[in-house]
């Protein structure tokens, strides 16, 4: 039997992607990689646009599985987990509680300081008079960033009081319930996760003041260093703490955690991904191709976390 004949065994895979989100079209760039990928391998891979009729496209597709591409909220915080769940479809990444905790970045923190790992002091923000006693807290510069959202939607770094309005209300036009967090000037890395591996650490570098948004997905410059640099200690440090923060709110199969380390290399847990970006040009594959593995590898390695 051919490697691409044994995939079969998969069944009828829906590869959710889309859907409603401030990062439906980033979602749509994952899906469509993921896929080609899939059907390169011989799975019987099928593209869905999760809108108003998700539920009843996967009942009278007939699926078999799922491969959760879905990113930010509806596909990425617990709501579509749970009516695979309801479903009895097998999906890929994190269950419902992982997926909900990683994308509400308040909780996930609470979860992270109550069991002492360490997260940059932050405060919420519910009323514009909460600003100024934020920034008195914290300090500044700090960032201001939505509670519910992912690829750094709506943060912004805030340098001096006169921009602390300016950003929460651009931060509210993305959610209801905003976040300040203190800065941590130093390098910024991320740790993927594969069925409880971590993969090499990366360390990104943008002439932006932070990873956001531009420098992911437009900016031409940001850089990408795998190996990170980082002396093996320290590298192996991040792995430890990244797979015990995923494990601390109850995340699993694969995903992503950002680090922060400070000037002093000290090491501070900025979020969780429980469905990262999956194109050939995205992080977690990149840390993947260091440690060996392919993109089409990948892809049916994630897959795999979808088999009980």
């Amino acid at each position: 039997m051919d490697e691409q004949s044994k995939n079969r065994h998969y069944g009828k895979v829906a590869v959710l992607m889309g859907g409603r989100s401030a990062e439906r079209d980033i979602s749509l760039q994952t899906g469509r990689t993921i896929l080609a990928a899939l059907r390169r391998q011989g799975v019987d891979a099928w593209e869905i646009d999760a809108g108003d009729t998700v539920v009843s496209d996967l009942v009278d597709g007939g699926f078999e599985r799922v491969f959760n591409a879905l990113h930010g909220r509806g596909g990425e915080d617990g709501v579509i987990q749970g009516a695979l769940e309801a479903l009895g479809l097998p999906y890929t990444g994190s269950r419902v509680l992982g997926s909900a905790l990683s994308m509400d970045k308040v909780r996930c923190k609470w979860v992270w300081q109550r069991l002492g790992l360490p997260t940059p002091e932050f405060r919420l923000i519910r009323v514009e008079a909460d600003l100024h006693a934020a920034a008195q807290e914290l300090g500044l510069p700090l960032m201001m960033k939505p509670v519910h959202e992912g690829s750094s939607l709506g943060a912004a770094k805030v340098v001096a009081a006169q921009e602390l309005k300016e950003a929460w209300l651009n931060a509210t036009g993305y959610d209801d319930k905003v976040m300040c967090e203190r800065w941590i000037q130093g390098g910024d890395y991320t740790v993927g996760i594969l069925n409880g591996h971590a993969l090499p650490a990366i360390k990104i570098e943008t002439e932006r003041d932070f990873y956001d948004y531009h420098a992911k997905y437009l900016d031409d410059d940001t850089r990408y260093l795998c190996p990170c640099g980082l002396a093996q200690e320290t590298e192996e440090e991040l792995a430890g703490l990244a797979l015990e923060a995923f494990d601390a709110i109850g995340a699993g199969g694969w995903g992503r955690v950002d680090i922060l380390l400070d000037e002093d290399e000290r090491p501070y847990l900025i979020d969780a991904n429980t469905v990262p970006g999956m194109t050939d040009h995205s992080l977690v594959p990149m840390a993947a191709r260091q440690a060996g593995m392919d993109f089409d590898s990948l892809v049916l390695q994630v897959l795999d976390t979808s088999i009980k």
